[in-house]
C-alpha cells in the first residue's frame, strides 16, 4: 500500500546530480524531501508536488526524507537518448536506461561472447556500509576499484552520498548498478552481465558488490534481503573470477542474532553460496576470536570455504582519520571495531592474494 499526500516546495536543501533535497511544507509543518530528477519533470521551489510519504508514516529509518513522485504544476519531460531497457518495469516509474548489453551500446559487442573474469577478485559485502571501508583499503595499497550496486535495497545510485564521495575522490573508477537498481556510469540486466560489463568497461583490479542503502531484515533465518551474497558469489565462481566473501561481524550489536558473524553471513555461506569462496577473518582479541572461530566451525565454514586470518595493519587509524565520516547501524569505527577490523582483513587478503604473498590460511 502507497501512502501519498501533496505538499509545496521550500527551500533546496542541496542538489548533486540525479538528485535534489528541499524542505517541504506537508500534514500542517515543513519536513523534507527528496527528487529525482531522471523521474520526476523539472520542480523548483514553490511548486506543489505529489509525496510518497509511506516510509516516513512507518518510522522507517528513510533518512528521514519523503519522496516527489511528481510536480503537480503542469511540468512535462521528454524522453532523451538512447536505450530500451526498461527499470522498475510496470511500475508508474518505469525508467529507461541504456543498458551495456544491448546493441546500441558501446560495450555490446564486447559482451557479446564475454564468459570470464579472468580471476579478477570479487568482494561480494551484505551492507552498503561496507562498502567505503573496502574501497578506502584497496585505493590505499595501490588497487583499481569498481562497485556493482545490487538491487537488494535502494534502487537510484545517486542516493548514496558515500558513492558519490568515493568517486569523486577517485578511489572508485566505476560504478554499475544492476537488475533494478539504476543510475550508475554502466547499467546491466543481471548480476553476470555486470560483473563482464564492469570488468570490460574499467578494467578494475577488485570489484565489490554490495546493495545500496537499506537493507531489508526481519530477524527471521531467511528474510533478508543479504541473502544475494551467495548469490553473487556463486555468479563470480561460473565467471572464473576469483570469489571472497566479506563477513558481517559486530560484538557492539545488541541483537544476539547479530553477535560475533551475523546469522546472515552463517545462512549465505552454509547454505545458499554453493562454490568454494575465499573467507577473510579478523585477528580479534583472544575471547572474540574463539566465539567466532565456533561459529565458523559450527556452520562447517572450515570445510566448505577457505578462510584465512588478516590483521587491521593500521586501518582502523585511517578509518578514524576518514573525510568521509564512517557508520553502520549508527556506530562510528570506535563504538563497533570488530565490524571495520573484518573489511580490513577482507581487503588486505585480496591485497595479498594479486601480490602474490601467502595467506595464513586456517583449518579446524
Amino acid at each position: 500500500m502507497l501512502e501519498t499526500k501533496r505538499g509545496v516546495l521550500k527551500e533546496l536543501l542541496f542538489e548533486r546530480p540525479g538528485i535534489q533535497g528541499y524542505t517541504v511544507q506537508v500534514n500542517g509543518r515543513e519536513e523534507k524531501c527528496i527528487v529525482y530528477t531522471d523521474l520526476v519533470a523539472g520542480v523548483r521551489s514553490g511548486d506543489e508536488v505529489l509525496l510518497n510519504t509511506t516510509a516516513e508514516s512507518l518510522r522507517l529509518g528513510s533518512g528521514g526524507y519523503h519522496y516527489v513522485i511528481a510536480g503537480l504544476n503542469g511540468a512535462e519531460k521528454e524522453l532523451l537518448g538512447s536505450g530500451h531497457i526498461m527499470k522498475m518495469r510496470y511500475t508508474p516509474m518505469q525508467v529507461k536506461v541504456l543498458s551495456a548489453e544491448e546493441e546500441d551500446s558501446p560495450y555490446h559487442q564486447d559482451l557479446k561472447d564475454a564468459d570470464s573474469l579472468e580471476g579478477t577478485p570479487v568482494l561480494a559485502a551484505t551492507l552498503h556500509s561496507m562498502l567505503a571501508p573496502l574501497a578506502m583499503e584497496l585505493h590505499h595499497a595501490g588497487l583499481r576499484t569498481v562497485y556493482i550496486m545490487t538491487d537488494g535495497a535502494a534502487l537510484p545510485l545517486k542516493f548514496s552520498q558515500t558513492v558519490e564521495w568515493l568517486v569523486k575522490e577517485g578511489i572508485l573508477q566505476g560504478t554499475v548498478t544492476i537488475g533494478h537498481a539504476f543510475g550508475g556510469d554502466i547499467e546491466a540486466v543481471n548480476i553476470y552481465s555486470g560483473l563482464l560489463a564492469a570488468r570490460t568497461a574499467f578494467q578494475p583490479d577488485v570489484i565489490i558488490v554490495s546493495m545500496g542503502p537499506g537493507i531489508v531484515g526481519t530477524g527471521t533465518k531467511w528474510g533478508f534481503s543479504g541473502v544475494e551474497q551467495g548469490v553473487v558469489l556463486n555468479a563470480v565462481e561460473t565467471l572464473k573470477g576469483l570469489p571472497v566473501a566479506v563477513p558481517r561481524i559486530s560484538f557492539a550489536d545488541s541483537r544476539s542474532r547479530h553477535q560475533g558473524i551475523s546469522h546472515h553471513t552463517l545462512t549465505v555461506l552454509s547454505r545458499v553460496c554453493k562454490v568454494r569462496c575465499l573467507l577473510p577473518l579478523p585477528q580479534l582479541k583472544e575471547e572474540q576470536m574463539r566465539w567466532i572461530l565456533a561459529q565458523a566451525d559450527k556452520e562447517g565454514l572450515f570445510k566448505l570455504h577457505d578462510v584465512c586470518i588478516e590483521k587491521e595493519d593500521g586501518a582502523l587509524e585511517r578509518f578514524r582519520s576518514s573525510k568521509l565520516k564512517l557508520t553502520t547501524m549508527g556506530r562510528g569505527v570506535d563504538q563497533d571495531q570488530e565490524f571495520y577490523v573484518a573489511l580490513a582483513a577482507a581487503a588486505h587478503a585480496v591485497q595479498k592474494v594479486l601480490a602474490g604473498q601467502e595467506l595464513q590460511r586456517l583449518t579446524v
